[in-house]
C-alpha cells in the first residue's frame, strides 16, 4: 500500500490495486437473447403442467346452472334458502330490532341484515331480510312499501327477478 498525502489533511493509504479509471462495463446480451426465443415466460401463478390441472374445471367453462322455474313466483325468484326482500330508504340511526319488530308482524324472519358503514358506523340506508315462505315474504312487500319508518320512506320489494329475456 502506498501512502498518499493530501494538502491540508492527513495520511491515507491506497491500495495499489485501485484503478481509478472510469470503466462502463458492456455485457454481450445475445447470449440472453437465444436462451428466451423458444421458451414462453412462465412467471406467476396458473403456469403448472397440464398433469396437474384440477379436475373441476375441465370443459366446464362458460356452462352456468339456469334458473329453476319452480322457484318463480308472481315474477319473484327464490334465493337458495328463502325470499329475500330488499328493503330501501332505512334511517342513518335505525337499530336491528327496529326493522325487526316492523317486518316480524309479517312471519317469521330467517335473517336480517342491516349493514353499517365502516367509516361512519351508521347504517348504509338498506336492509335484507329473508322470510321462509313466499306468503310471508308477499304480505310484507304489499303492506310495508312506501310507509315510514323512523320519519323516512322506506321501498320494499324482492330482491331476485328471473332473468328476462333478450329480444
Amino acid at each position: 500500500m502506498a501512502s498518499v498525502h493530501v494538502d491540508g489533511e492527513e495520511d491515507y493509504e491506497e491500495s495499489e490495486a485501485t484503478d481509478h479509471t472510469d470503466v462502463t462495463e458492456e455485457t454481450d446480451t445475445t447470449q440472453f437473447d437465444k436462451k428466451s426465443e423458444g421458451k414462453k415466460k412462465t412467471k406467476g401463478r396458473g403456469f403448472k403442467e397440464q398433469g396437474n390441472i384440477d379436475s373441476r374445471y375441465q370443459g366446464r367453462s362458460g356452462r352456468f346452472s339456469g334458473v329453476d322455474a319452480s322457484k318463480v313466483k308472481n315474477g319473484n325468484l327464490q334465493s337458495v334458502e328463502g325470499w329475500i326482500l330488499f328493503i330501501r330508504g332505512i334511517h342513518e340511526e335505525a337499530q336491528e330490532e327496529d326493522v325487526y319488530d316492523l317486518f316480524a308482524d309479517y312471519g317469521e324472519i330467517k335473517q336480517l341484515h342491516l349493514n353499517l358503514d365502516r367509516r361512519t358506523g351508521y347504517v348504509k340506508g338498506y336492509s335484507l331480510i329473508e322470510y321462509e315462505k313466499f306468503e310471508e315474504a308477499e304480505s310484507a312487500v304489499k303492506a310495508l312499501n312506501g310507509t315510514e319508518l323512523l320519519e323516512r320512506e322506506i321501498q320494499v320489494e324482492f330482491a331476485f327477478k328471473p332473468p328476462t329475456k333478450k329480444k
